[in-house]
């Protein structure tokens, strides 16, 4: 290559490369643009390793413009990339703003789940009758789970409730919350007027109507001249509340170990109102167990069951959720579906 050729291509690589690099409009066309005027194979390359073969004075006056190049180049090549960042800086910027003056987006909102709407609705109930919350341990020991409830080692309701034992000997996962009566009893005299929400444990059979972890509400009332008359007007009150004022409550002789008499409790249908239709069957709903307290309950807390008498109430906050909203199977209330808990938003 002769010296004046050299000189040529370094003005022409000068102004190729300045056009080049102020025509890329990314960061990856500006680098290839750095590639294209200074890299191995450029005309400027070919250049510099051309200077060898020159004489002295044309070495010097050549490279002295080879330098000249390379400086205009790289520093038109950061100018650029630092513009080109700004301008990448400004994209992503823009994209990420907030207008200030559109309507905000209202989150959905979440929703109580239906067994905790039924219980604090049946439990606010009882305490607009003066009754208060009770709570005791969810594992039991064999006295407050069994037998102060009247039911001996050999009793044949030991065999209904299909019972969960943990490692411990003589403790159980409570087979309802009927414990919370004995505890309450032994804890304070007489008036007591109690509800006691909770979990219980069974070793049931999971179907469409049982779940081996479901939820209770007992109620405990012990005063001086207590009579059926009182739980059974205790009863048509709560129905009323929770059902609609129309409802009326039917007992049926029942056996429950630690209440004598026992009874059934059922409430006329919300639907049909007592005519009989798909719900109900024969215009009545099963709803809680009932009746007034075995006298030897009452003594084996430490009351005078010849003073004192009571009435004690347990229903099942599934049940009652499935009469009350219409649900067909109560395995619904666990399985975490959330198209059926959506339907609960505003139950609450």
């Amino acid at each position: 290559m002769e010296p004046g050729e050299a000189l040529r291509v370094l003005e022409a690589a000068r102004a190729g490369g300045l056009e080049a690099i102020a025509a890329a409009g990314t960061l990856e066309e500006l680098e290839a643009a750095k590639v294209a005027v200074l890299g191995r194979k450029a005309p400027f390359t070919e250049v510099q390793r051309s200077l060898g073969s020159f004489g002295e004075d044309d070495r010097r006056r050549i490279g002295r413009v080879a330098n000249e190049v390379r400086g205009a180049l790289q520093a038109a090549l950061e100018e650029r990339r630092a513009e080109l960042a700004r301008i990448e800086e400004e994209r992503l910027l823009r994209a990420d703003a907030v207008d200030v003056t559109l309507p905000g987006r209202r989150p959905r909102s979440g929703s109580l789940h239906p067994l905790t709407i039924v219980e604090r609705d049946i439990v606010e109930i009882f305490t607009r009758m003066g009754y208060r919350v009770a709570e005791g341990p969810e594992v039991e020991d064999d006295w407050h789970n069994f037998e102060a409830l009247n039911i001996p080692p050999d009793h044949p309701a030991r065999t209904m409730k299909d019972s969960l034992y943990i490692d411990v000997d003589g403790l159980l996962l409570r087979t309802e919350t009927s414990a919370v009566q004995i505890r309450t009893l032994e804890s304070q005299p007489p008036p007591v007027y109690v509800v006691a929400p909770g979990r219980t444990y069974r070793r049931e059979a999971v179907d469409a109507t049982h779940l081996s972890v479901f939820h209770q509400v007992e109620g405990l009332a012990v005063d001086e001249g207590l009579s059926f008359a009182d739980m059974k007007g205790t009863l048509e009150a709560f129905a009323r509340a929770m059902f609609g004022e129309r409802r009326r409550v039917r007992l049926n002789p029942d056996y429950f170990p630690f209440v004598e008499p026992g009874a059934q409790v059922a409430v006329s249908c919300f639907v049909c109102d007592g005519a009989g239709c798909a719900t109900c069957g024969n215009g009545w709903i099963e709803l809680l167990g009932a009746g007034m307290v075995h006298p030897r309950v009452l003594e084996n807390c430490g009351v005078d069951s010849e003073r004192y008498t009571g009435f004690a109430f347990g229903m099942g906050i599934e049940r009652v959720a499935m009469v009350r909203y219409g649900v067909s199977d109560m395995r619904l209330f666990v399985e975490g579906d959330v198209r059926f808990l959506e339907q609960f938003q505003g139950a609450a």
